[in-house]
């Protein structure tokens, strides 16, 4: 089945095309936490401000991890700690690299969360408009099983180029085309950290609409998620549309 009329009703029920090629970038509060943190020893984020621009794969961590610093992700090339003045502190190309040896599994550091916690909140802030990126490609699946025959699955395979959790993930939308779900294998943690990341309590922000409460649970077989733990939970508090200069 030809996906583009499908994707064009999933943009529309988050805002539009139109809406998102005026868009230079999304601003939000978001808190995220979960046994990942634990696990990672990184400490939790309370109300934190970050950044996604709406047509690069670019994010920043505002006030990370001080007052004034800020975490910024450039893609697959980059991480990095600036402080107030621009200076950076810390740098790391080509940070995908630095996962999967014996010291990431019992920990990460700054940087590491900088590049997994920034890949993987730009991806979720900017879906579905992720579908228009250059080398995306989308499949209309089959009904899923154990969700309503009305939802829509979309199998999406991603480029090299983009920053993700791995090259083939599932996406399920409601009878709105609202996003309800989507199923990953989040590579850099490890080839068997396979989830299922649910979306609830959509809200508009001036015209664009997301879900502002996400869990993420383990999915070791089939599709039915398993009730805990909750490796992470992200709820987002505010949203602010960044629009293009004129």
């Amino acid at each position: 089945m030809d996906s583009g009329p499908i994707v064009e009703k999933i943009l529309d029920a988050h805002g539009g095309r139109g809406l998102w090629d005026r868009l230079q970038a999304i601003e939000a509060v978001i808190s995220a936490r979960g046994a990942l943190f634990t696990l990672k020893r990184r400490p939790t984020l309370e109300r934190v401000t970050v950044t996604a621009l709406a047509h690069e794969p670019r994010f920043l961590f505002h006030d990370y991890l001080a007052a004034g610093h800020t975490g910024e992700l450039i893609g697959n090339d980059e991480v990095r700690i600036l402080d107030a003045g621009g200076r950076v502190l810390e740098r790391r190309s080509n940070p995908r690299a630095a996962f999967g040896g014996p010291g990431t599994f019992f920990r990460w550091d700054a940087l590491d969360f900088v590049y997994f916690g920034g890949y993987a909140t730009w991806n979720y802030l900017v879906a579905p408009f992720l579908f228009l990126f250059e080398g995306i490609a989308c499949e209309v699946l089959g009904p899923p099983r154990a969700r309503p025959a009305a939802w829509t699955r979309l199998r999406v395979t991603f480029p090299p180029a983009l920053p993700t959790h791995c090259a083939t993930q599932d996406f399920y939308f409601d009878e709105q085309y609202r996003l309800r779900r989507l199923d990953y294998v989040a590579e850099v943690v490890g080839g068997w950290a396979r989830a299922a990341h649910l979306c609830e309590e959509y809200r508009g922000f001036d015209g664009f609409r997301a879900p502002t409460r996400r869990r993420v649970r383990p999915l070791f077989a089939g599709d039915r998620p398993l009730p805990f733990p909750t490796l992470v939970a992200i709820d987002i508090h505010a949203v602010r549309l960044i629009p293009s200069a004129p």
